[in-house]
């Protein structure tokens, strides 16, 4: 969970957003240093440099100050994130336009200074009504622009801040990826070629040349500090993005981008977190799914397509059985709670040799379960591998006791081989994979006759000859079944005499 930032963190926050908001003033005082010291005009510095600590410094500095108050009250827990979620997307905008409405201002005072003040014989350029139009544009829509990549390279660290401190995420976006690019391009391209075409058409000589140096240096100097910002704000939201596509690539589903861009690249960033969530969930279900169906039945089923169901098919697959020997009378002398403790040891136990030999846990019965193999998964040799899993599976629990009081489980296990049919089954919205035919109920009826027999493994004739000599079966001659009106001949396995002798 978050820890929500500090008094001394928001108060940090905040004074960044001002010096930000405000950082205009300090290219305008560097283009204005610029422009005197090209032109000698240092009588009239003051008023320009206090005209521009007025509006650009002072003016703006308080509208910032008020356009960041219900961000702060945000911050400080006063107020939700809904109610500032719009004022956050559009705090580059609204600061932009205050910037370029001042620097509007500022420089249609300085510009027409020449036309009303007399500086005793030290005239300042007077500018032509073309050059005054055509700087007035120029300048505000540049100071327009670099203010509102500023904020907009401030506002992915602000938004950074309230993901990381308070966990929200924008979902408002009311920027345009394509409008910020274009109009990068514009003011740092078209906007100096504008100024320097109006100069070649307004003026001659020295004068020309005095005006297209003022153009070039102020140019270069607003251009270089602008570009950054502008690469900045428009490509790091992206450089975010695509590192956590590549973790997402590698695997880590744990992720959650913060939203850092108030544009398309921020909705998309937001549609990605959309999706890694949507991509935790369905790991969550499999996992989850794995847990009541087996994992292979699980992932089966959830890859194939949507469909969300395994369809039916018959296939040559070997089915297992297994029982607790006297499970009913344990049960009488052991609490719910210590008898549940000791069943789920005995099926791990169980589970472990079935999903080593390539089997399939289709479902558990009481306190027995039902596996298959070459269904719904192929498996190589299946009789062979449920022999060798059933083999297994009595040495595990033979050589064990279970649960805090130590009981000791006796297993019983059924094993046929034949056709089987297999598929979801169910209604509605309640469904399960299962296994039906002959060969299951075969299957069950010999873990039954272990009773009979005193044995622990029964196979089936097929499974016994399928399984090619790999084992010493022991014929127990040819029994009726309940469910077939035809004797079977059935085998046992001793557990202890693995392979056949020679």
């Amino acid at each position: 969970m978050q820890a929500s930032a500090t008094a001394t963190e928001i108060a940090s926050i905040s004074r960044r957003y001002l010096w930000m908001a405000t950082s205009v003033f300090f290219l305008d005082l560097a283009i204005t240093v610029v422009f005197m010291a090209l032109s000698g005009s240092w009588l009239n510095a003051w008023r320009s440099v206090t005209i521009g600590i007025a509006l650009l410094l002072v003016v703006n500095w308080l509208v910032a100050r008020w356009l960041f108050t219900p961000i702060r009250r945000y911050l400080a827990g006063e107020i939700p994130f809904e109610a500032i979620q719009r004022r956050l997307t559009q705090l580059p905008l609204l600061s932009a336009r205050t910037t370029g409405i001042l620097a509007l201002l500022v420089w249609a005072f300085r510009l027409s200074v020449p036309w009303w003040v007399d500086y005793d014989g030290t005239a300042l350029p007077t500018p032509t009504i073309a050059d005054f139009v055509v700087a007035l544009i120029v300048l505000s829509v540049f100071y327009f622009t670099f203010a509102y990549f500023v904020v907009s390279d401030y506002l992915a660290q602000l938004c950074d801040f309230i993901f990381r401190h308070y966990g929200e995420n924008l979902s408002l976006f009311f920027g345009s990826f394509m409008v910020k690019l274009l109009v990068a391009l514009i003011v740092i391209s078209i906007g100096p070629l504008a100024a320097i075409l109006t100069e070649l058409y307004s003026y001659e000589g020295e004068r020309l040349q005095f005006e297209i140096l003022v153009d070039i240096a102020t140019a270069v100097m607003g251009v270089a500090i602008s570009a950054y910002f502008i690469v900045r704000s428009l490509l790091l939201p992206l450089r975010v993005l695509s590192r956590a596509m590549g973790r997402v690539a590698a695997g880590d589903l744990s992720l959650r981008v913060p939203v850092t861009s108030n544009d398309e690249v921020g909705e998309v960033t937001g549609r990605f977190n959309n999706m890694v969530e949507g991509l935790r969930e369905r790991e969550r279900i499999r996992e989850t799914f794995g847990r009541y169906v087996d994992e292979s039945v699980a992932s089966a089923i959830l890859h194939r397509e949507g469909q969300g169901v395994l369809a039916g098919e018959t296939r040559e697959a070997t089915v297992l059985f297994t029982d607790i020997a006297g499970f009913t009378t344990i049960a009488e002398y052991l609490s719910p709670d210590r008898l549940v403790l000791a069943l789920n040891e005995y099926l791990e136990t169980v589970l472990a040799p079935i999903r080593a030999h390539g089997g399939v846990v289709n479902t558990f019965i009481g306190d027995g379960l039902f596996a298959s193999f070459n269904m719904p998964l192929a498996c190589d040799g299946h009789a062979a591998a449920a022999v060798r899993a059933a083999i297994d599976i009595q040495r595990a629990v033979g050589s064990r006791t279970f649960g805090e009081d130590g009981v000791a489980l006796a297993t019983r296990i059924g094993i046929s081989t034949g056709s089987v049919i297999g598929g979801s089954v169910g209604a509605g919205q309640r469904m399960s994979f299962t296994l039906l035919g002959d060969t299951v109920n075969l299957a069950s009826r010999l873990e039954e006759l272990n009773k009979q027999h005193g044995t622990r493994i029964l196979v089936s004739e097929s499974t016994c000859t399928a399984c090619n000599g790999e084992f010493a079966f022991a014929a127990l001659g040819s029994m009726t079944v309940r469910g077939r009106s035809d004797a079977v001949a059935i085998f046992s396995v001793d557990p202890n005499d693995q392979e056949k002798p020679s």
